[in-house]
């Protein structure tokens, strides 16, 4: 797939088949994250892949909208150092967005869809995963093929009018 078609194809899937993604194809993903662009170079952030059926279900417990991390193939859980300021929080937050994105354009382009997920309750997030309480359990991206349907450039997304959210020169 294209760049282009994989931007214009992606979207959040939260029901998935039940066929497993390949151990190549989950490093890839992860490759794109780990290749995504971070403040200062700091490369903050971790990325644990769970595959483990029963760690999956019970990562879904962890945030009221994560119940489709139970049925994906796997997650790929992102976790950042406790931040020491506001700013620092901020700017992981945001460099964690920009792998999370990677990271789905990734899976796209293998037909393989994502759906992104935060964590409410960190202790028991910790827990699952064996993360120290130095660090913040900060979102999960569910992966798995699609059940419905398969990824292809959305020719009609629902989104805002584009005049109405792109502004040039002025607002």
């Amino acid at each position: 797939m294209e760049t282009w078609d994989a931007i214009c194809a992606r979207r959040n899937v939260r029901q998935y088949r039940s066929e497993p993604v390949s151990d190549d194809d989950l490093n890839r993903i992860a490759e794109a994250g780990w290749r995504a662009p971070s403040a200062k170079n700091r490369q903050a952030w971790h990325f644990v892949i769970v595959t483990d059926r029963a760690q999956l279900q019970e990562l879904s417990t962890v945030w009221q909208g994560a119940g489709h991390i139970a049925s994906a193939a796997a997650a790929i859980v992102f976790v950042i150092p406790e931040p020491p300021s506001e700013r620092r929080k901020v700017t992981d937050q945001y460099d964690v967005g920009q792998a999370t994105m990677a990271m789905m354009i990734a899976a796209t382009d293998l037909g393989i869809g994502t759906g992104h997920s935060s964590v409410g309750d960190q202790d028991k997030a910790r827990a699952i995963l064996g993360v120290p309480d130095d660090y913040l359990v900060a979102y999960m991206l569910g992966v798995g093929y699609p059940a419905d349907r398969p990824l292809k450039p959305i020719r009609k997304p629902n989104r805002r009018p584009f005049d109405e959210v792109v502004h040039h020169g002025h607002w």
